[in-house]
């Protein structure tokens, strides 16, 4: 029993026991400044214009986070020179950046497509065989999401170095239309058009953008335009679509 009382108390009077308590406390400081750090910057990216909301700005700086709290808990505990050990790594760091070259590949091509507003959240876009609705850029690579909510996951170098094609929303709609008759009333017939599509469009889901009818040309058969409106979830576009239709084609025909 002594002994066991005596192991103890060598335990607790030893410089071990402190240097566990050190590192532990800065370990839990550096969650705790991550945490709130992850915090700060979703809302920032969420109300901001200039940077799009994407979760590779907050990965790098929960990165930078844990990297400084782990060279602070190594300088402080166990009195090593981080400095002098990544010059002392040499060339085995340019081994290790080799081996990491795909990875160090597409966080560049991460931060750049994101800084450059090449690629955000909610755009949809055609790169490859791949289409869908942009749903993050990590750090590693870009996720989007088609219209059948099948998941493509598209490494950043990918984008980078391939040519890319920006899509409409998915809730856009646009009709092409003729409209027979002298033109002489394109003006009420527009009107009519706009006014029965936005009805027919908002029994099918919510309308983002309300319907506008653009005339674009004169031809024999009448005058060509495009109904143009935008519904707030992108699935229903294909349904609001057929509805529009149906209850614009009256007005189609000498500007019934």
């Amino acid at each position: 029993m002594e002994d066991f009382e005596h192991t103890i108390s060598r335990f607790v009077g030893s410089e071990w026991l402190g240097t566990l308590i050190t590192a532990v406390l800065i370990l839990t400081l550096t969650a705790v400044v991550g945490h709130l750090l992850t915090k700060f910057l979703r809302k920032v990216l969420n109300y901001s214009d200039e940077l799009p909301s994407s979760s590779i700005f907050i990965n790098i700086g929960r990165a930078i986070v844990w990297v400084v709290g782990g060279s602070v808990m190594l300088s402080t505990c166990f009195g090593i020179d981080v400095s002098a050990a990544i010059t002392a790594l040499g060339i085995g760091g340019i081994a290790i950046s080799l081996g990491f070259q795909d990875t160090i590949s597409n966080l560049i091509g991460g931060v750049q497509v994101s800084l450059l507003r090449i690629v955000t959240p909610g755009d949809n876009i055609s790169i490859g065989g791949s289409k869908g609705v942009v749903k993050d850029v990590s750090w590693r690579h870009t996720t989007i999401t088609n219209a059948k909510g099948e998941t493509a996951v598209i490494p950043n170098s990918v984008i980078n170095k391939n040519s890319l094609t920006h899509l409409p929303p998915t809730g856009k709609v646009v009709l092409t239309l003729v409209v027979e008759g002298n033109g002489e009333n394109l003006d009420a017939v527009a009107s009519k058009m706009e006014a029965a599509a936005l009805e027919a469009a908002r029994k099918v889901g919510v309308v983002e953008k309300p319907p506008r009818m653009w005339f674009t040309e004169a031809t024999d058969a009448g005058f060509v335009g495009d109904l143009i409106f935008t519904m707030e979830d992108g699935s229903t576009a294909a349904e609001a679509k057929d509805a529009v239709l149906r209850a614009v084609a009256p007005f189609t025909r000498h500007g019934a």
